[in-house]
Parts: C-alpha cells; sequence; structure tokens
C-alpha cells in the first residue's frame, strides 16, 4: 500500500527525473570525447598570443597549470629613455570617436550680413551648437556674436564648392549632419534638430525640399536651397573628392542647382523629401503676407519658411512659431497632469501621494534639523537675507524683477480663475516668503491686499495667500569653446622682500607637484626691491631665493626659473603684472599665484579647463587654514589608556590640510588664470577709460580681478578650490592700498584666525586665567 501510494506521488516527475540523468550522462561523454581528441581552442589562442609555436593540449594538460593562472607584470619604464606624458582628451565622447548631431552653414552676402544674417542669429543660434556663417565678401567684419568665414569670391558655384570644402576639412569628424540655408530663409530650430535625431546616420542623404531640373528627367532633382537642406555626413565624404571635376564642367548661377547636379553626376544621388518616414516640410511666403493671419496646416507644420524678406518678418515668424510651440507643450502638460490624476487613485498612496503641482516632484523633505531649507522674507522695498550679512538691505536687480514677476503671475492667475464673477487688483504686498527647493524649483508665498470688483461693480478689500512655484527648467549644456590639457602654464610669483623666507618653501613645492610629474608648466619670480633695498653695498633680500633658484636648476635638468627685479615704493598688482605681461606672447596662459600656494598636477589641469582665451578668466578660492594656536591638529588615538592625545604641528612647510579646520577665503582673490591677450584687451580698455593722473590713483586700488570685472568682456569664474591649501599666515596689508583693498585684506586676516567655536573657547580661557 506504501509503495503504490510512493509511486502515485513520483509518477509526475518521473520524465523530469529521467530527463535530468539522460542529460548528465551525455555531458559527460562529450566531456569525455573532448579531453580525448583534438587540440584546446582556448591553448591554441594561447600560444597565437604567445609567439608563432602553436601549443598541444595532450602535452599541456599533463603539465602544471602554472601558465593558465593570472600574473600581475608590474610596470616597467626605462630610465634612458625620455618619459613622456600622455594627454587624455577633455571629454569621453572624444575619445570614443562620438560626434555631434547637426552643424547649420548659413550662405549670406555682403548686403545681408549685417541685415538678415543676425536675424537669424539671434532667432536660431542658441538651438544648435555651431551654426556658421559663409560669404563671398573678402575681409567680412563678423557682427558681434557670428563666427562668419569668408572666401574672397562671390561666385555662386565657387562660394557653395568652398562651403562644403571647409565642412569637410574643419568638421567632417566632428558632426553627424550638415544643414545648409540661406539668411533669407526662416528655420523652425526645433524641429529640424527632431528632424535630425529620429534619421539614420549611416547612409547618403540628401533631404530637402525636391525641384525637377530643366528639362531632366523626375528622377534627376536637386534641393531648393530657399528652404535648406540636409546633407550627411558620409555624403560630404563621397562627395569632396568631386568637388573641384564639378566646378570645373558644370556651370550654374544657382548653388543649389549647382550642387544637385554634381551630387548626380559624381554620384548618382538626387534629393528627397522624404526618408524613413520623415518628411521634410517647408512653406513660400506670400509677399505681404502677415505671419499672424497664416493658419493652414502646411505652414504650422514648416520646418522652414521662405522667402523672409527682411528681419522685422524674420523676427514675427519666429514670434508666431513660438507661439504656436509654447500652446503645445502646455497642451501636452495639462494632458499629462490629467493623466497623472486619474493614476494616483491607483497607487498605494492614494490622492494623498498628489503632489502640487502636478506632475512636480514633491517638497524635499529634511531629515534632521542640519538640513532644513530655510524661507527668505521680503517685501517690495526690502529683502531680510542679503548676501553681506545684512539683516536688511534693498531689492535691486534680478531680485526686484523676480518678485514682480511672480507678484503678476498671483494676480494673473487669481484673475484667470475666477472672472468674470470677481476681477482682483492688487493694492500692496503685505509679506512675501521663498525658498529654493534644489528638487522643484524657487517655492513663493505671497500675501497680498487686493480690491475685488464685483460683475455690479461692487468693491472690497481682501487680503489673500497665495502660493507659487518657479519650476526648474531642462537642464540644458551651454556651448562653451573647446579647451585642452596640453596648454602650457606660466605661472606668475610676485614676492616681496618679506615674502622671501617663505620662497624656498615654495619652490620645493614647485619642484614636487610640477617638475618631478614633468607637467606642461613654467616659472616666472618677479622680485621686487623696495627704493633703499638692494643697492650698492646693501645686502641683498632675495639671496636666499636665487640660491635656491639655481639650487633646484641644478637637481632638475634642463630646468630654467626666470626671474624679474623690479623696483617699486608701492607696488600694485595691476603695475607687477605689466612688467610680466609685455616679457612673454599673447598666447601665453598666466597663473599668478603668491608665496603661500602649493600648485599641483590637478590644480594647473584645473587652471587649463577653466581659463578660455577670449571667453573666461578663472580666480579660484583657496582654503585658508586657522591658527595653529587655536586649532591643532591632533595625531590619531593611540591604545587605551595611553592618555590624552597630543598636538602633532606638522611641518613648516607642508599645508595640514582640512583636518587642520580652515575656510575657503572668498575675500582674496590673489590666484587667477587668465590668457594674456584678455589680460592686454582689459588692460587697454582700463587706459582708454581713465587717463592720466585718474588711471594713476585707479592702479593703486585695483587688483587684476577688479581689471577683468571693470574692463573686460569676459566671464569671471570664481569656484572654490580644493587643492589650493595655504597654511595659516597673516597678510602684509599696507596702508598704500585702497580702502576696499585695505577692508578686504583685514577681513581674511580675522576671518582665518579660527572658528567662531574656537574664538570663543580662546576668550573663556583668557577671561578664566585673568580671573584667577
Amino acid at each position: 500500500m506504501r509503495l503504490s501510494s510512493l509511486l502515485a506521488l513520483l509518477r509526475p516527475a518521473l520524465p523530469l527525473l529521467l530527463g535530468l540523468s539522460l542529460g548528465c550522462s551525455l555531458s559527460l561523454l562529450r566531456v569525455s570525447w573532448i579531453q580525448g581528441e583534438g587540440d584546446d581552442p582556448c591553448v591554441e589562442a594561447l600560444g597565437e598570443l604567445g609567439g608563432s609555436r602553436k601549443l598541444d593540449s595532450r602535452t599541456q594538460l599533463g603539465q602544471s597549470d602554472e601558465d593558465f593562472k593570472p600574473r600581475i607584470v608590474p610596470y616597467y619604464r626605462d630610465p634612458n629613455k625620455p618619459y613622456k606624458k600622455v594627454l587624455r582628451t577633455r571629454y569621453i565622447q572624444t575619445e570614443l570617436g562620438s560626434r555631434e548631431r547637426l552643424l547649420v552653414a548659413v550662405l549670406t552676402s555682403r548686403a545681408t550680413l549685417s541685415t538678415l544674417a543676425v536675424a537669424v542669429n539671434r532667432t536660431v543660434a542658441h538651438y544648435f551648437p555651431r551654426l556658421l556663417y559663409f560669404t563671398g565678401q573678402r575681409g567680412a567684419r563678423a557682427p558681434a556674436g557670428m563666427q562668419v568665414v569668408s572666401h574672397g569670391d562671390e561666385r555662386p558655384a565657387w562660394l557653395m564648392s568652398e562651403t562644403l570644402r571647409h565642412l569637410h576639412t574643419h568638421f567632417g569628424a566632428d558632426y553627424d549632419w550638415f544643414f545648409v540655408m540661406q539668411d533669407d530663409t526662416y528655420v523652425q530650430a526645433p524641429r529640424l534638430a527632431a528632424l535630425a535625431g529620429h534619421l539614420s546616420i549611416n547612409q547618403d542623404l540628401y533631404l530637402g525640399r525636391a525641384e525637377e531640373f530643366i528639362g531632366a528627367g523626375e528622377q534627376a532633382r536637386y534641393c531648393h536651397g530657399g528652404f535648406g537642406y540636409l546633407l550627411s555626413r558620409s555624403l560630404l565624404l563621397r562627395l569632396r573628392p568631386h568637388l573641384d571635376g564639378c566646378r570645373g564642367d558644370i556651370l550654374s548661377a544657382r548653388p543649389d542647382e549647382w550642387l544637385g547636379r554634381c551630387l548626380i553626376d559624381s554620384l548618382g544621388i538626387g534629393c528627397v523629401s522624404q526618408h524613413q518616414g520623415q518628411q521634410y516640410r517647408s512653406f513660400e511666403l506670400a509677399k505681404n503676407r502677415d505671419p499672424e493671419k497664416e493658419g493652414s496646416s502646411a505652414f504650422l507644420s514648416a520646418f522652414a519658411v521662405h522667402p523672409v524678406s527682411d528681419g522685422t518678418l524674420m523676427y514675427r515668424l519666429h514670434k508666431r512659431f513660438s507661439a504656436l510651440e509654447l500652446d503645445r507643450a502646455y497642451s501636452e502638460i495639462e494632458q499629462l497632469q490629467a493623466q497623472i490624476q486619474n493614476l494616483t487613485v491607483l497607487t498605494p498612496e492614494g490622492e494623498a501621494g498628489l503632489s502640487w503641482p502636478v506632475g512636480l516632484p514633491a517638497p524635499f523633505t529634511p531629515r534632521s534639523r542640519f538640513e532644513v531649507l530655510g524661507w527668505d522674507y521680503f517685501t517690495e522695498q526690502h529683502i531680510f537675507s542679503c548676501a553681506d550679512g545684512a539683516p536688511k538691505c534693498p531689492l535691486r536687480g534680478a531680485s526686484r524683477a523676480d518678485v514682480g514677476d511672480a507678484v503678476e503671475t498671483a494676480l494673473e492667475q487669481l484673475n484667470r480663475r475666477y472672472q468674470p464673477r470677481l476681477r482682483f487688483r492688487k493694492q500692496r504686498l503685505l509679506n512675501g516668503y521663498r525658498r529654493f527647493d534644489p528638487a522643484r524649483g524657487m517655492e513663493y508665498t505671497l500675501d497680498l491686499l487686493l480690491e475685488a470688483v464685483t460683475q455690479r461693480g461692487h468693491r472690497r478689500a481682501l487680503a489673500r495667500r497665495v502660493s507659487l512655484l518657479r519650476p526648474l527648467s531642462r537642464v540644458e549644456i551651454l556651448p562653451m569653446p573647446y579647451v585642452t590639457e596640453a596648454t602650457r602654464v606660466q605661472l606668475v610669483l610676485p614676492l616681496l622682500p618679506t615674502e622671501a623666507a617663505a620662497a624656498p618653501a615654495f619652490l620645493e613645492a614647485f619642484a614636487a607637484g610640477v617638475l618631478e610629474p614633468r607637467e606642461h608648466a613654467l616659472l616666472t619670480l618677479l622680485l621686487v626691491y623696495g627704493p633703499r633695498e638692494g643697492g650698492r653695498g646693501a645686502p641683498d633680500p632675495f639671496a636666499g631665493v636665487k640660491a635656491a633658484a639655481a639650487e633646484l636648476e641644478r637637481r632638475h635638468p634642463g630646468t630654467r626659473l626666470a626671474w624679474l627685479a623690479v623696483r617699486a615704493e608701492a607696488p600694485s598688482q595691476v603695475r607687477l603684472m605689466d612688467v610680466v605681461s609685455k616679457k612673454h606672447p599673447v598666447d601665453t596662459l598666466f597663473f599668478l599665484t603668491t608665496v603661500w600656494t602649493r600648485p599641483g598636477p590637478d590644480v594647473l589641469n584645473r587652471c587649463r579647463m577653466n581659463a578660455i582665451s577670449g571667453w573666461q578668466a578663472f580666480f579660484p578660492v583657496h582654503f585658508q587654514e586657522f591658527n595653529p594656536a587655536l586649532a591643532p591638529v591632533k595625531s590619531p588615538p593611540g591604545p587605551p589608556g595611553a592618555g590624552p592625545d597630543p598636538p602633532s604641528p606638522a611641518g613648516p612647510d607642508q599645508p595640514r590640510g582640512a583636518s587642520a579646520g580652515g575656510r575657503f577665503d572668498r575675500q582674496a582673490s590673489s590666484e587667477g588664470c587668465f590668457y594674456n591677450a584678455d589680460y592686454l584687451a582689459a588692460r587697454a580698455r582700463l587706459a582708454g577709460e581713465l587717463a592720466g593722473q585718474e588711471e594713476e590713483e585707479a592702479l593703486e586700488g585695483l587688483e587684476v580681478l577688479d581689471v577683468f570685472l571693470r574692463f573686460s568682456g569676459l566671464h569671471l569664474f570664481r569656484a572654490v578650490e580644493p587643492g589650493l591649501v595655504q597654511r595659516f599666515s597673516l597678510r602684509d596689508c599696507s596702508p598704500r592700498l585702497s580702502e576696499e583693498l585695505y577692508h578686504r585684506c583685514r577681513l581674511s586676516n580675522l576671518e582665518g584666525l579660527g572658528s567662531r567655536a574656537q574664538l570663543a573657547m580662546a576668550l573663556f580661557e583668557q577671561e578664566q586665567a585673568n580671573s584667577t
């Protein structure tokens, strides 16, 4: 009975057990065949990698398996061979060979460069990573913010040929698609970018508004240049060798027809208006037609509109299409919000989990009291949280415009919700609160005193509280000029006689952080003598500095440390930089340092990356250690029962780091990275605006940062630099400095003494000592 019941239970599993046993038997049998016959492909591959000989698996299997164990091969560099540093690219996409999506080329002329071309630049330039303007005018002056390429010949075929040659030579390896258009064409940039994103890049494509040649077949078509056309990168690469032949054999007064004939004759490729389900839509604008009254489907869905007679019409078209895109975005937002509200009922939280506004992240929830986001109180005239720590300051500039926009938006939304029953008018803002939530955006809470007017004309004053949110928009990468890490950095170190004792420590740090890693950097010492120092019979205050520099040159053959001697009674940073600037080429990248700076490879690389010629200057904020008497560094804890840990002072030449405590000194601006050409341009502008005695007085109260800030159009990048750690030292605040510079110097010394807790403890201990 028991056996029959056991068999009944196992009967459903018998096929599974039989299949498992059969599979294991066949696998074991196959392993025995592989070991007995043939060669092991893995052993053959290993033999081919190791040399030209082939290994037999039957002989190898009988030996030890040491050859098959992984081994760590230590790195060895021949000391007799010169060391060559490997330079890495700035972006990983450059190293991987990735390309940008779209480049736009605009064909313009002498008559329309300053009108239509400028209108094109203002309407679409911020949508594309690169926008170039090509003209046949020789020596054309480029308007501000535009990159113009002059070919020197205004013949249409020549201009088109040279434009394609320039695109292939300079950008053929960097972009997948090239869009060629005229300056009398309005392009709906977001739609064009989306079109390029949906097309495959591995095909020869000539896409645009297809037109037939006169007297040619239907297959021979060219793309009308007035509506623009797309060229794939692979097609441009194939076309490049035929440009010279087409220019000599094909005669045409129109550049678009010339290009179409060249592509058909040389490659057999004609223009198409549709590819891979994507259609290129265009609209021909009638003369004296108002864009605001156009409502046809062809116009509303067009990628390009042609012809555009003047810049005003270009801006009106841009306004019309921007309004259409904005309405479409609002419609999509409302649809998505309705879908979210319908699906919220099915979530575990239900309607309680629905955040406001719908579709945006919920407010940040602090996990401790240190993460609470504070609210800033403001009125229409003042704000009560100032950047300088003052309790109250006037509401100006962007902050005032931000508050005014929030109040106007609140009033507009109230009227939209309650009209026509009620109409609101603002009397004044009672209270305003705002805070920035990094997950959502800027939140506002406004207490408004309103005047409510009914349909019958009755009026009444109401006080209402409203909440608003300015959400964070889509994060975009700003187009920046390309820089490389191979640029040589010229360090400039001004030295006063009072700083000569600290110079040998700087030179040792320079040798360890720059010379030994073989960084591409040089050093210039600017020795500033006083009016009575270094004369005949007087001792040289920089004798030790010169000896240390000579010793460094002896220890590192091939290294030359240049030094310049300057005599000045009241040296200013700008005057000293004037001396150095004249000794170097205009393309020199300067790194203005101090004797307390400790440069290293990371700091130099960030100097190269953040200082962009003609675009940006970089002034890092160094980390200043506190006074070691108030913030001693403690050694690691010892074994139990060993007593308290005594403070372990750091070496006299090396910074102690963040363990000593400190702060980023925002008051100091003595370090800076900038190009010589940018400095000379700012300096020339300073000399043009200030002349004579006024310039002499201004130079006494200016630093290099102030020169760039007031007399340059560059972007100034101020950021904390954790690689610049300086030991505590009291700066010499000269009374000859301007009032602002002297105040900043004194404030830097006072804030660098210690934290509030350390200063309070020092005062407490002093009071205790005095009381006893």
